[in-house]
């Protein structure tokens, strides 16, 4: 049997790398003799964190349009011919049997010079609400895998196949490692506790609200594990001097500060809203307005729409939060409500019903 290859690419954030890396890992377990490939944008984190993964990893000169007139602007039409250029020269020298594209700014090019060579091409969406890259790009898609329902309005319907999102493996067993995540991390296991997630660089405006409303959470009890990013982490370090807290800039055992957390308060990013799915904790979601198409609402919608989370918008933050979280931490059946609905929607298999969508394509 020949030697099978793969391209994935994705980046910009670790919502698009780590669905990628997810794949790829599930690509080889079934194929241990094929080749990978990933390619991302030049200067962007995904250089760092593919080859921490084991993966080669090549880089596009590309970035994405800015909303007002900037020099970046002005060099995107370079930087996309010189992206297109590359990415057909890479193709030509690997000859992938399926490039995959998880989105951001660099799976562009890469899946539309794919396009052109007539490469099979698979798209995985990772939000309620596509991002202008993966519409223009699913005309000519194989495939596109989505982790939300209704997206025909954006989508060719035929093509659409409802896995989920990929996620981290370790996550499907947190409910047996309470007590391990508690003494990894030092945690009072007498005391509930509210894990804070801003995202891997961190969310300004939820770090600002943590800072602000500490000692309220502290008297209603909590101890809280606050994970404010790398950009933060000099800022709010200081609070570790606090009882009862601690904070991080990034976490390297997600399933077990997930064990042992029995609140969460998150941005609400494709990756971690479909975590918090196969978790199962309650959750109050803050999304980031900040974002393309305001996908984190959308994100957040869909799963509140099914009572299975707490929406907070920031413009909410100083006249809403306090009642919002005493009522959640003081009422027991609200708890378990959103527990048990926010689990109805996760996708624990997803990584593996992808793969079997990119094994359909293989000639």
């Amino acid at each position: 049997m020949k030697k099978l290859k793969f391209i994935l690419s994705g980046g910009g954030t670790g919502g698009h790398i780590y669905p990628a890396i997810a794949i790829a890992n599930e690509l080889k377990a079934r194929f241990p003799e094929a080749e990978f490939l990933f390619v991302g944008a030049s200067d962007k984190m995904e250089m760092q964190k593919v080859p921490q993964a084991g993966y080669k990893i090549e880089g596009l000169w590309i970035a994405g349009l800015q909303r007002k007139l900037t020099l970046q602007n002005m060099m995107f039409p370079f930087k996309l011919m010189s992206s297109l250029w590359k990415s057909r020269k890479i193709i030509r020298k690997f000859r992938p049997d399926v490039v995959i594209g998880t989105g951001g700014f660099a799976s562009g090019p890469l899946l539309q010079a794919a396009n052109s060579m007539n490469i099979p091409t698979v798209i995985q969406e990772q939000n309620s609400y596509p991002g202008i890259t993966n519409k223009l790009l699913s005309k000519k898609a194989n495939a596109i895998c989505v982790a939300y329902e209704n997206l025909e309005r954006f989508f060719p319907k035929e093509k659409i196949v409802f896995t989920g999102n990929p996620v981290r493996q370790d996550l499907l067993e947190v409910e047996t490692k309470r007590e391990e995540g508690i003494a990894y991390f030092n945690l009072d296991s007498n005391k509930k506790t509210l894990l804070v997630l801003g995202g891997s660089l961190g969310a300004r405006r939820v770090n600002q609200l943590i800072a602000k409303e500490l000692d309220f959470l502290l008297e209603s009890g909590v101890q809280v594990f606050w994970q404010c990013g790398k950009l933060y982490f000099d800022e709010y370090q200081h609070f570790n001097e606090k009882e009862n807290v601690q904070v991080v800039a990034f976490i390297d055992r997600m399933d077990l500060i997930y064990a042992a957390a029995d609140f969460v308060i998150s941005r609400a990013g494709a990756s971690s809203v479909s975590e918090l799915c196969l978790v199962g904790k309650p959750t109050i979601f803050i999304p980031s307005p900040n974002v393309a198409e305001d996908h984190q609402t959308k994100n957040a919608k869909a799963i509140v729409d099914k009572n299975g989370a707490i929406l907070l918008k920031e413009n909410e933050l100083d006249e809403k939060f306090e009642t919002t979280f005493s009522d959640l931490i003081s009422n027991e059946d609200l708890q378990q409500t959103l527990s048990q609905n926010i689990k109805k929607l996760a996708k624990p298999n997803a990584t593996k019903d992808i793969v079997e969508e990119i094994k359909k394509l293989i000639k």
